[in-house]
């Protein structure tokens, strides 16, 4: 995968910090909601680690997901970098960072759905999924902004956008206006098509017609009605295990991250429909190479052990460093075992400080409460803070 930065905001002065996180319903923090991601820890989690960091150090979280480290970054008014491998997870995190107003993300809309010749329908890639997802107008219209932005992506307006669209692609629908402009999915993950096309011949559900300019103009408007002040921040999409961080030239005093937990690999798969916007196939997308490897304990281990090495080598003395981290339960891991073992192997200077427990995710504390289904009930997560020494 060729590693790109995603977007970079420069400021001539500290953003102002947010010292306490309003309620998840201000319209400050809307743009966290932007658009759904399959495990995610919770916004309070990095804001509050970030509680005593000073003015102008800089924080790295090199399994960035959606964004949440960043955006709390944000509040905090300090300078940020995300990496994520799923370039749908790198597209999301951008948003996180785009200064702009909600009547400028519905301009372009507007302007590309006026101009812009029509990108390519997809084919099927089994049965009628493209036919009964999207009615066809709608269909034609999110082909032409798809078209318009795997070409240019690259302005803070662009990039609002697109995270505006991932976030609306399909979800659930409503009986008012139309949130969503798919027929009946999650919003989470992107349902394969096999099961969708069953689920909607089964329940006779057809695509409603849904003007994609009306619901980017909606979402735009309850998203972006009151962003946070612009902090220097940086996403890249490419692998925490081979990128060069060096090159971008910063020195981190914070790393919050939480990676994938061992045999947790579906990320691609489950964000199949959001990767074909970004620019993947119209089909189920089931690779891992860009992924820490899931094929043996020890490689797992490994994996983490050399991204915790190289994101050392670009920390301050004293860093802080901070880790969600779990395990499912079908692995029958203690994840506190498996992660000192990640440190150990790393031996790079990471010094253990303090392990906490995350408690469950009915308290709305753990990453995903999918991690507990039928008769197995989710493993409790830690919090694992180390310290840099040298």
């Amino acid at each position: 995968m060729t590693n790109v930065i995603s977007i970079t905001r420069t400021l001539r002065k500290p953003a102002r910090r947010l010292k306490r996180l309003p309620k998840l319903t201000a319209p400050r923090l809307r743009l966290n909601g932007l658009c759904p991601y399959y495990t995610m820890f919770p916004l309070q989690f990095p804001f509050r680690t970030l509680n005593c960091a000073k003015p102008g150090q800089w924080v790295l979280d090199p399994f960035c997901g959606r964004g949440t480290t960043i955006l709390a970054a944000r509040l905090r008014g300090l300078p940020s970098v995300g990496i994520d491998s799923n370039p749908v997870a790198a597209a999301i995190a951008a948003s996180k960072l785009a200064q702009v107003r909600a009547t400028e993300v519905a301009s372009l809309a507007e302007d590309i759905l006026d101009d812009r010749q029509p990108g390519p329908v997809p084919n099927c890639p089994r049965g009628d999924f493209w036919t009964l997802c999207y009615a066809p107008e709608t269909l034609r219209e999110i082909c032409r902004v798809r078209n318009y932005l795997l070409h240019s992506c690259a302005t803070r307006v662009e990039v609002a956008l697109r995270g505006t669209m991932l976030g609306i692609l399909h979800g659930p629908l409503n009986k008012g206006e139309p949130t969503y402009i798919s027929n009946q999915m999650p919003r989470s993950y992107s349902t394969k098509p096999g099961p969708a096309v069953r689920f909607w011949k089964k329940n006779d559900m057809e695509p409603m017609r849904v003007d994609v300019l009306d619901a980017v103009r909606r979402r735009a408007e309850f998203s972006f009605a009151d962003v946070p002040p612009s902090s220097l921040g940086k996403i890249v999409t490419g692998d925490s295990r081979t990128f060069d961080l060096k090159k971008l030239s910063a020195r981190y005093s914070w790393v919050i991250t939480s990676p994938p937990y061992y045999g947790m690999r579906t990320y691609f798969p489950d964000h199949w429909l959001r990767n074909w916007f970004v620019g993947g196939p119209a089909n189920v997308d089931y690779r891992a190479d860009e992924q820490v490897s899931h094929q043996s304990e020890e490689q797992f281990i490994s994996d983490l052990a050399l991204v915790w090495k190289r994101t050392a080598e670009v920390c301050v003395p004293g860093a802080k460093f901070v880790c969600r981290f779990g395990a499912l339960p079908s692995r029958t891991k203690d994840p506190q075992t498996l992660f000192m073992r990640t440190l150990a192997e790393a031996g790079c200077g990471w010094r253990v400080t303090t392990i906490r427990k995350a408690e469950t995710s009915q308290k709305g504390r753990r990453q995903c409460d999918q991690f507990g289904t039928g008769n197995n009930k989710p493993v409790e997560e830690i919090d694992v803070y180390a310290v840099l020494e040298t």
